[in-house]
């Protein structure tokens, strides 16, 4: 069986010696086009008022969207949006957009004009810096007691909409909605805080069971983010539903809990097809941007191991030309006991160390054999095994596997997340 798998910007192939079943979403393709979607979605907004019912003349409006890691369609439904404000009586001078970064790096000017598309030149764009004190307001607390300290710009502007993209989040349940203003706007501290509840609370010890992809209800770290966000103002959100292709499948908008809840359902639909447990997955992240870097990666990783069975093997291919994407994730790879590590988790939180830390869990459940940029040392400190490409590691998972190992490929594993017969 010959396969051919995204790595990056390319892909790369190999030659399976054993029958797999290839696990991708059934996706009939839009019967609109993106355009009409997101027009469709202005006009009829989920549980609020119309845009041309929110906005006045000549107000201060700012557009809040998702940096380079995650394509959302804001090429599309930016100008759109400006379009529609314009009609509103909002000129572009009074219009900007704020790259939600959350903790995420600047983005480069070439990054705005993929961001922006024809509106790049035209529109003001800002990216988001949660250190910058000066550009920051306090809004106040949750009642958990977390900082709500958000971007100056977004406190005093006159109306604030909110966009990106939903699909699984590793710990939060989803992405997008709320998202977009906490850790989006947020500071460090409060990014920190509101992640913070992925873990037990002390002297329990362990991950929140609750506090994992695709699950919202009684999920403490998306209880936090919203509750957050709704101390800063959103007038109205606008998330899209791509598919592996990027393609717009879905548009909603509205009510920043509303709208972000019907994305999330589509998700749901699309995204969670059923297998058996696997002794091998082959998953690729998806290609860039899921593999711009090993933090978004991993999330491949995490959705996708839920289909292989204990002590399995997986191959992760993820080309990671942006490393590791934060400074503050590799030295974490000084604990390698995860009960000290969780302790230092838990007397120092950082929201990349809480990465590492299910990073090398699962390194620690499964064999994973790790195709990327990374050399054979620092691959083997996050406790996998370094594959110079795809056939490699296909030969070396081969060779300590049973005769004929029932395996599964996953094309897509940054937004597939597999659901096993049988299994809760």
């Amino acid at each position: 069986m010959q396969i051919e798998l995204k790595y990056g910007q390319r892909t790369q192939t190999g030659k399976l010696p054993v029958a797999a079943q290839v696990l991708v979403p059934q996706i009939s393709p839009p019967t609109q086009s993106a355009v009409e979607m997101v027009r469709q979605a202005l006009r009829k907004p989920l549980g609020g008022p119309p845009l041309a019912e929110i906005v006045h003349a000549n107000e201060q409006v700012v557009i809040i969207t998702s940096d380079i890691t995650r394509y959302t369609g804001s090429e599309i439904y930016l100008p759109l949006l400006v379009e529609e404000l314009n009609r509103c009586g909002i000129p572009d001078a009074q219009i900007s957009i704020l790259i939600a970064l959350g903790i995420h790096r600047p983005q480069t000017n070439e990054e705005h004009r993929k961001i922006l598309g024809p509106l790049y030149g035209r529109i003001a764009v800002y990216d988001h810096d949660p250190d910058d004190t000066s550009q920051l307001v306090r809004l106040g607390e949750t009642a958990a007691g977390i900082p709500v300290e958000i971007n100056r710009r977004v406190v005093e502007a006159e109306r604030v909409i909110v966009t990106g993209t939903v699909g699984f989040h590793y710990f939060a349940g989803f992405g997008g909605g709320r998202k977009g203003l906490v850790p989006g706007v947020a500071s460090r501290k409060t990014c920190m805080a509101s992640h913070f509840s992925v873990f037990k609370p002390a002297p329990q010890r362990g991950k929140h069971p609750a506090a994992t992809t695709g699950v919202l209800t009684g999920n403490p770290v998306h209880q936090n983010l919203l509750e957050a966000a709704r101390l800063v103002r959103c007038d109205l959100l606008l998330n899209t539903v791509l598919s592996p292709q990027k393609e717009i499948l879905g548009v909603y908008a509205g009510e920043l809990e509303q709208a972000h809840l019907a994305a999330c359902t589509q998700v749901r639909d699309l995204y969670q097809p059923t297998t058996t447990e696997a002794d091998l997955a082959i998953i690729s992240s998806g290609g860039e941007p899921k593999d711009i870097n090993l933090i978004q990666a991993q999330k491949a990783l995490d959705y996708g191991c839920r289909a292989v069975r204990q002590g399995g093997t997986i191959i992760l291919l993820a080309a990671c030309r942006d490393g590791f994407g934060h400074e503050h994730f590799y030295p974490w790879f000084a604990y390698q006991d995860l009960d000290q590590f969780e302790a230092a988790l838990r007397k120092n939180y950082q929201i990349n160390g809480q990465t590492a830390h299910s990073l090398l869990s699962k390194a620690r459940r499964f064999r994973v054999l790790l195709v990327s940029g990374f050399d054979a040392e620092i691959t083997a400190r996050m406790g996998m095994e370094k594959a110079s490409d795809l056939q490699q590691a296909l030969d070396m998972a081969l060779a300590e596997l049973p005769p004929r190992p029932k395996t599964l490929v996953i094309p897509d594993g940054g937004l597939v997340l597999p659901q096993v017969d049988g299994r809760v």
